[in-house]
């Protein structure tokens, strides 16, 4: 037996515990989900399943909710992201200085990702109330004319306010890891840059920015699976609604499956959206290249 394979066995020991955790929470859900994806599970648990092959997938085709849940996920990705990652990023500039008191703003900016999602959307759900924080302002610089805005209860607005409480949320957890970017960064590129005559925003775009590529590529990635994956903040402040402009892929196969008792569909919904984090999980190492982080 060569010196090595104790070390392995060790190595594999302190591994197993977790790899059993992620069997049982993880790789066994996904392949029974597989499984229901191509049978028909009925009501009564201790029914067997019944094989119908790729019927779930052709309803699924042929479903116009499931686009319509798909695009509203798609416009929530869209209006999250980008947000994320200017604000983030402008947030780790701000706070990249060695002035006193900055602990305190990144601390400040930090906060929220500590606060529950449920706490952050039952505020924010009073916040937009009709006599909510917000409207009650609007009211004191309007009095008379000012008429309360629907935030959760227009099909126009409620996708954006939600998307409010997702920025709010994630800003200070994507500020740190530019924060981590840009503290790699030697201050002397910077003074060189400044005998060239690149000071202020120029700097930041001649070398924050090309040095910072693959840190926006992992924040733009997995800002984007997050809101692929969006579910609390529209459960807990308009459970779709109203009239399902806030139903997100997430949504709708906890619909389908505890409200519609809908089992394998929901598992099939399950596995295109398992297909669209994939792929967006593929663009992280197809931009990143060799400057990918480890």
């Amino acid at each position: 037996m060569s010196s090595s394979a104790p070390r392995t066995a060790t190595a594999w020991g302190f591994l197993l515990p977790a790899l059993v955790l992620v069997g049982l929470s993880v790789l066994i859900p996904a392949a029974m989900a597989l499984v229901m994806s191509v049978s028909q599970a009925g009501l009564d648990v201790s029914e067997p399943l019944r094989f119908v092959g790729l019927a779930n997938v052709r309803r699924l085709l042929a479903d116009p909710m499931f686009f319509r849940v798909t695009g509203t996920t798609f416009l929530y990705l869209v209006g999250v992201v980008p947000p994320i990652v200017v604000g983030a990023l402008a947030l780790a500039v701000l706070v990249n200085r060695q002035l006193p008191g900055i602990h305190w703003f990144r601390g400040a900016f930090y906060t929220p990702v500590l606060v529950s999602i449920v706490v952050a959307a039952i505020a924010f759900r009073w916040i937009y109330a009709e006599n909510g924080l917000v409207n009650g302002w609007l009211s004191a610089l309007l009095p008379g004319s000012f008429q309360p805005i629907a935030f959760l209860t227009s099909p126009l607005l409620a996708l954006p306010s939600v998307m409010v409480v997702t920025l709010w949320k994630g800003l200070g957890y994507y500020m740190v890891i530019f924060l981590a970017g840009l503290q790699g960064i030697s201050p002397d590129l910077y003074e060189a840059a400044a005998l060239d005559g690149s000071e202020g925003l120029r700097k930041h775009l001649d070398i924050t920015l090309p040095l910072l590529r693959p840190y926006i590529t992992l924040v733009a990635v997995i800002s984007a699976i997050a809101a692929t994956k969006v579910f609390e903040e529209v459960y807990l402040m308009t459970q779709g609604g109203p009239a399902d402009s806030t139903r997100t892929l997430v949504y709708y196969v906890y619909d389908q499956a505890f409200s519609e008792l809908e089992i394998s569909y929901a598992c099939t919904i399950g596995l295109a959206l398992f297909l669209i984090v994939l792929l967006l999980s593929l663009v992280r190492y197809l931009f990143a290249g060799d400057r990918a982080l480890t």
